[in-house]
């Protein structure tokens, strides 16, 4: 995204600067400078003075400046744009959802943010972003060596773009958690400080390291809980080691068990309206066959988008039974599967999740994918982002009984999975959490965006750090006036909520 830590190019907005234009993609961005400069690569020196200029068109204190935007959309308007396309029962479920309270809204509402943060003070440096880096997509997940990693979960969203809009969004997030919780003015200043003062470290320290050294970096939950074990109370280590063994026990049998049924001899998934609906349950026998045929052969063709090996390995599996399956709080609506595969017996399962993808929420301020296909676009970002990804993921087109092509990724249903509690968490918890997501979303940037010019934008001193602390209050206030124009317009009827 050359030229976008100055003002040329740009119209000045209330809160900070908005593109005339969509953004290129990182890889034209990157193939640009290619071109105009042939020759040798920047050095170590020069791309770190690249960051420390761009201090002078973009100060770091910048980035605490919100302001909405004189001609915002209507955020309620975003919203029932992406319901447009998704499934018309299942969208009073959504609604339902982001109604509860103003954390559940904000989770629901990445394209609202995406808008906001195109107008907002940006360094000019690009990195894979996540798209969706709010704290409960940051949690334990296995890695093929089944070791229990720490990392980034969601990446349906997942565009190059400004590095700056993942923090913001982290930030943001820890903010409308600490409220809900009651956390005082201070605490909340005091998490928010912790995870932008890890990221700035963190990628620092990655500036120094070798590329294959950035490449191999990764939070293995055994050894921060050896290393962290000293420094917390008795209750707190109790706690962590819980954690741990609940994410451990998340696995695929348990999955089985808690999702399946015995139906006259054969292994059923359970039907839990209007969560999990079975296929047999959802649709008419002529479109029902129809639509299980489809997931069959996407399944099938899917395999080619994975690794030899991995893909001998799912051969051995056959489709048992299908659902589908309401998922988190901003895709409900979109099409997703739960697929029931069983292997040498009936008590050999594994389950998929075909999940619909839509285009990022990025792409109308960050430049359009180098994918055509958006399922691709996910896993590549996926891979790209995380230190260790499911040897099942995988993308694809299909065809659905409507006729109309849609892209899909797909993934293990549940392997080794621990989400946050933020509801339950002290001050002190949260600011611990927050620290380990700084340094994940770092080393996630630090493997596809130019970390040594970042390290160089944000230096040694806090003056970013702090400037996230005011960005946070400010977008928080921003989402509870949102949360509210949802509230008012489920009362006034414009828009109808169920409770699920």
């Amino acid at each position: 995204m050359a030229g976008q830590g100055t003002d040329a190019g740009k119209r000045r907005t209330g809160s900070g600067y908005a593109p005339l234009r969509p953004a290129p993609s990182l890889r034209s961005s990157q193939a640009a400078r290619s071109e105009r400069s042939p020759g040798p690569p920047p050095t170590p020196q020069e791309r770190a003075a690249r960051g420390k200029a761009a201090r002078t068109a973009v100060p770091r204190s910048a980035h605490g400046e919100f302001e909405p935007s004189p001609d915002r959309p209507d955020p309620l308007e975003i919203i029932e744009s992406q319901s447009a396309s998704r499934l018309a029962d299942l969208v009073p479920i959504r609604y339902g959802r982001m109604l509860e309270s103003p954390f559940r809204f904000y989770r629901g509402a990445a394209a609202i943010m995406a808008a906001d943060l195109a107008t907002t003070p940006r360094s000019g440096l690009t990195a894979q972003l996540c798209g969706d880096a709010h704290l409960l997509n940051f949690r334990l997940l296995a890695s093929p060596e089944r070791h229990l990693m720490f990392d980034i979960n969601d990446f349906d969203e997942t565009l190059p773009g400004p590095w700056e809009w993942d923090l913001k969004r982290l930030a943001a997030s820890l903010v409308i958690a600490g409220r809900e919780n009651g956390f005082s003015d201070a605490e909340r200043s005091t998490v928010v400080l912790t995870a932008a003062r890890r990221y700035r470290e963190q990628m620092r320290l990655y500036a120094g390291m070798r590329n294959i050294d950035v490449w191999y970096a990764s939070l293995d939950m055994d050894e921060i809980q050896a290393v962290v074990a000293e420094q917390l109370d008795k209750p707190h280590r109790k706690r962590l080691s819980r954690a741990l063994d609940k994410a451990r026990s998340h696995d695929t049998l348990q999955a089985f068990g808690k999702l399946t049924e015995d139906v006259d001899g054969e292994v059923r998934i359970a039907p839990d309206p209007p969560l999990i609906v079975p296929l047999t349950d959802l649709l008419p026998d002529v479109q029902r066959h129809q639509l299980e045929h489809a997931i069959r052969e996407l399944i099938e063709r899917y395999s080619h988008s994975l690794r030899a090996d991995h893909r001998h390995l799912l051969e051995q599996y056959r489709v048992a039974d299908v659902a589908r399956k309401v998922v988190g709080v901003g895709s409900v609506g979109t099409r997703c599967w739960v697929v029931l595969l069983l292997g040498k017996d009936d008590e050999d399962p594994l389950l998929l999740q075909a999940k619909e993808a839509d285009t990022s929420v990025l792409a109308p301020y960050a430049g359009a994918s180098r994918y055509t296909n958006q399922g691709q676009r996910v896993v590549t970002g996926q891979r790209m982002m995380q230190a260790a990804s499911d040897i099942f993921l995988g993308w694809e087109r299909a065809i659905g009984i409507d006729g109309r092509k849609r892209d899909f990724y797909i993934r293990q249903l549940r392997d080794w999975k621990g989400i946050a509690e933020p509801q339950t968490m002290e001050p002190y918890a949260m600011s611990r959490f927050a620290e380990l997501c700084g340094a994940t979303l770092a080393r996630a940037h630090a493997r596809s965006g130019d970390r040594i010019a970042i390290a160089g934008y944000l230096g040694r001193g806090d003056a970013f750090d702090r400037a996230m602390v005011r960005f946070a209050e400010s977008y928080a206030d921003q989402n509870e006036r949102d949360h509210r124009a949802l509230v008012d317009a489920v009362h006034a009827g414009r828009l109808s909520a169920e409770a699920a």
